[in-house]
């Protein structure tokens, strides 16, 4: 059995904390020290005899991916780049393609990064008894039992007449359906008949391309040339990306699961959420005495039925009810709690309008750590710059800005030119215009800095990359910047 993860997406509707650079599964949004990916990995390596997981993502994530299951232990089978998103189908198609090139009998197991699981042992013998389908030839998909009427979900209606199964229940797929509304999704939840559709699947990694072929051989294709055509890169495997960008964009729902007759539903009951919204983490977080969830340096005063989570600043409440309130350091959201599913129209708005806070948070990730904006003004700009043990950053120069580094906390080597200094908690250095520089941590802790920028121009794309250890040498800089 091999996992493939997909954790390719933004997250859009968690926002102001999920944003495009760095989304929901990259984020411990459920407290504790685990991200949404972390949790993933972590739960479906309890499996017995899994291999290790084929992740899809695409290029901006590749380095905070690879560094969150380093701290976990765990070695990706592969961390496969997407050059551009082209929904669930073809990332799926191209993990067959990768699996079978190991074993000709390689079961999948299909999981988004994202997902909450409550009970994860009930997780696991679902998983493990539904793979008696796979010898059948059979394309699983799970089914959530819902408790409730859902208006957020996809559903999935089992064919009540066609019960399969030895030790697990299953039923032959009826058909899928689209988000409905409440009444609609009330009449679902009291027939008994439908579930919510979890994407999460199962199958035989050949028995699925060749079902898939039938519906879609173009995209079969594709995904097969852009396999072959792959190239390593350290620890990740970039698809080829012409061969790629002609695959068609489709999810699996669509491109298969609702044509094929080989479909399977598996009902699953393990306290299931999609945390697609700030309601979904209202439902799955404890409350208080008043039916609030309060997350950070929040204060309530009469507040009844909230969602408040805050990031960087005291948050006070009161008198408030049925509200979700959630803080950024640099964007707040105010919200009723039973309407946070239209969270993308704001996201949509400020992308409308060129504003940077619908892609990208005042600190930044990166490789070798992080970067925080901590004050601008006309032509001076302050960072506080974070280096990881053992890292370092790419050789580098800026025509248009002059830079300045105290160093705070820690040890750095400083490359200016032809020369290289050693510098140490409270002593600095000067980058002038046009120097060609690198910054390095040799030691053993975190090394933390302040930069103050001044100059004419103070964009991050204003960088010309000379040499860097995570072969990102002559790639495009993004306007946000890539130090």
């Amino acid at each position: 059995m091999i996992p493939v993860i997909l954790a390719g997406g933004t997250g859009s509707r968690l926002w102001p904390l999920s944003r495009k650079d760095f989304p929901k599964q990259l984020m411990p949004v459920l407290g504790g020290r685990l991200s949404l990916l972390q949790a993933t990995v972590d739960r479906v390596m309890k499996i017995p005899g899994v291999e290790n997981p084929i992740i899809v993502t695409n290029e901006k994530y590749r380095f905070i991916i690879a560094s969150q299951l380093q701290e976990l232990g765990y070695d990706p089978g592969r961390i496969v780049l997407e050059p551009m998103g082209k929904n669930t189908a073809p990332a799926v198609a191209v993990s067959a393609v990768l699996a079978l090139q190991n074993s000709d009998d390689a079961d999948l197991l299909i999981l988004p990064a994202d997902h909450y699981i409550e009970d994860v042992d009930a997780f696991l013998e679902s998983i493990s008894s539904a793979r008696e389908f796979i010898g059948d030839s059979g394309l699983v998909a799970f089914g959530v039992v819902p408790d409730k009427p859902e208006t957020g979900y996809g559903y999935i209606k089992r064919n009540n007449d066609t019960a399969v199964g030895k030790s697990v229940a299953g039923f032959i797929i009826d058909h899928f359906v689209e988000k409905p509304d409440l009444a609609r999704a009330t009449e679902y939840v009291s027939s008994g008949s439908y579930y919510w559709n979890s994407g999460m699947f199962m199958f035989n990694a050949k028995v699925f391309l060749q079902e898939l072929g039938k519906f879609e051989p173009e995209m079969v294709a594709c995904c097969r040339q852009a396999v072959e055509k792959a190239k390593d890169d350290l620890d990740f495997l970039r698809l080829d990306h012409d061969a790629f960008s002609r695959c068609r964009e489709d999810s699996i729902d669509y491109a298969l699961m609702e044509k094929t007759s080989k479909g399977i539903v598996v009902p699953l009951e393990c306290g299931w959420s999609d945390v697609g919204c700030w309601s979904s983490l209202y439902e799955i977080k404890s409350r208080d005495e008043n039916g609030n969830v309060s997350i950070g340096d929040v204060v309530l005063e009469g507040a009844t039925d909230c969602y408040v989570h805050s990031s960087s600043r005291l948050v006070a409440g009161l008198g408030i009810d049925n509200l979700a309130i959630v803080e950024s350091q640099d964007a707040v959201l105010v919200s009723r709690l039973d309407q946070v599913q239209d969270v993308k129209k704001i996201v949509c708005f400020l992308k409308g309008s060129g504003r940077k806070e619908y892609e990208s948070h005042c600190k930044v990730f990166r490789p070798w750590g992080n970067y925080e904006s901590i004050d601008t003004g006309d032509r001076y700009q302050v960072k506080r710059i974070i280096v990881y043990p053992g890292q370092t950053l790419s050789l580098q120069k800026h025509y248009h800005r002059a830079e300045h580094w105290i160093v705070v906390k820690g040890t750095a080597i400083v490359t200016r030119g032809d020369s290289e200094m050693f510098l140490t908690e409270d002593q600095s250095t000067y980058i002038p215009l046009c120097a060609v520089h690198r910054l390095s941590n040799p030691g053993k802790v975190d090394l933390e800095l302040i930069e103050v920028q001044t100059g004419s121009y103070l964009g991050e794309d204003d960088i010309l990359r000379l040499d860097d250890i995570y072969g990102r040498s002559g790639e495009e800089i993004p306007p946000q910047g890539e130090k």
